[in-house]
């Protein structure tokens, strides 16, 4: 994954306008549907058992995020994933504070061995603790580095079959023979609740256009969120930059700002 192929992605999520659909926490569904909004992509926030087998062949990819965990949502979340493999679509699992507790640990571990096609994007505490070793995370927030996440991302990739996207300073996805770190970003993001969030949502835009490793739309939302933070004085106004600024972000800004290493295994 280049450049090249991430401004191609983009134009594509921009061109096709991909359903994607949010089994999502109560806290960021704004956010999350916002940023699709942003990006070119169209949201639906659904997790009703009455409309998941309908709304399922029509969305592009689904996306589960654990933040606001109940029996009721877990239930829902195993139907949705359930159909998605029947429908032969991507599914993106955002593992919100796994570790933080033995429900949010044990759904995340059930939920990633029945999807299908998976892509895992998470902090590095919360990848840790997916792959079953000792984290540093606080509930839902990372106290590893994404270097420290390394052994135990390569163990879900190939545990899952899945790509992983680990989130931090530095993002390092992961798939089956490679290693993409970007280094674009800015400190001031983790300041925004739902950040992550966000980027698991984006995620699902590209894996609906086809673009399932994760790269793509940790690239596009780091640019971004660098770019936004350079006229933002606090998280406040970073969250509205940053909507802006992935509506405006051109081929052109994000080959000039993009920051990547590709390393092949």
């Amino acid at each position: 994954m280049n450049a090249k192929q991430i401004i191609t992605a983009l134009r594509a999520v921009r061109e096709q306008k991909p359903l994607v659909l949010n089994i999502t926490n109560y806290v960021v569904m704004n956010n999350s549907a916002n940023g699709l909004l942003a990006l070119g992509a169209s949201p639906i926030m659904a997790h009703s058992r009455g409309e998941l087998a309908e709304l399922m062949p029509l969305v592009g990819a689904l996306v589960v995020n654990i933040g606001t965990l109940d029996s009721s949502w877990i239930e829902r979340m195993e139907l949705a994933v359930a159909l998605a493999n029947r429908y032969d679509k991507a599914v993106v699992l955002d593992p919100v504070g796994c570790g933080a507790s033995s429900l949010r640990t044990d759904t995340s571990r059930r939920l990633a061995e029945q999807a299908g096609r998976l892509i895992i994007r998470a902090n590095a505490s919360e990848i840790i603790a997916l792959a079953g070793a000792s984290s540093r995370g606080k509930g839902v927030d990372a106290q590893d580095g994404s270097e420290a996440a390394l052994a135990a991302g390569r163990h879900l990739v190939h545990h899952y079959h899945a790509d992983v996207v680990i989130s931090g300073e530095t993002d390092i996805i992961l798939g089956e023979s490679s290693e993409i770190r970007l280094e674009n970003g800015h400190s001031m993001m983790p300041f925004v609740t739902g950040m992550g969030c966000t980027l698991s949502a984006l995620t699902g835009a590209f894996a609906a256009v086809g673009e399932t490793s994760g790269v793509a739309a940790a690239a596009v939302l780091g640019v971004a969120g660098e770019l936004a933070a350079a006229r933002s004085p606090g998280p406040g106004s970073l969250q509205l930059n940053l909507l802006d600024t992935l509506y405006q972000l051109d081929a052109d800004t994000l080959e000039q700002c993009l920051k990547i290493t590709v390393n092949r295994q």
